[in-house]
């Protein structure tokens, strides 16, 4: 059976979006219970060099719906305007990603095969396909993004778990 460009990309994308919406709602009720500053929160870096929470969380909805956008657009460049997010914002940042993701149609996804997109970002063009991009660029980088704002809420004592991270399984019926 072959597989359509929606089933490889668009349940992938709501399956993480969904958990790190239970992520960050866990995460928000373990810091208020533990006098834990969301503002802290959203400032938190693994390592110095790393982008903070906020933008951690801001990406994984930029490569689900802002990659969809992009696609839609036939050009994506990365996206600076939530870096002023708080914890509250995040929260509605990703549900707003999720609302996006499920409202999309097979259709138009499967649509968007062999449409070019650009990736733009100061002098650097890459041009890619709709497939090459979600599949080879937004895909790595929505994971490696949830990976990271889940290992912050988990170094700040969130008790999360590999379940919490892998959301809703998409099981046999």
């Amino acid at each position: 059976m072959a597989i359509s460009f929606y089933d490889s990309t668009i349940p992938g994308f709501v399956q993480c979006l969904g958990a790190m919406e239970l992520c960050l709602a866990k995460g928000r009720t373990f810091c208020l219970e533990n006098g834990i500053d969301l503002d802290a929160v959203v400032e938190t870096r693994l390592i110095s060099d790393m982008a903070p929470f906020r933008f951690q969380v801001a990406q994984i909805a930029h490569h689900t719906s802002g990659a969809i956008a992009g696609v839609r657009k036939g050009v994506f460049s990365p996206d600076p305007v939530t870096l002023t997010a708080d914890y509250g914002d995040l929260q509605k940042i990703i549900a707003e990603a999720s609302a996006v993701m499920v409202a999309l149609t097979r259709e138009e996804v499967d649509g968007f095969e062999g449409k070019d997109v650009l990736f733009e970002h100061s002098d650097l063009r890459l041009p890619f396909t709709a497939e090459t991009f979600l599949l080879s660029f937004s895909t790595p980088n929505l994971y490696f993004h949830a990976t990271t704002a889940y290992d912050i809420l988990r170094m700040k004592g969130v008790p999360l778990g590999k379940l919490d991270f892998l959301g809703h399984l998409r099981l046999k019926a």
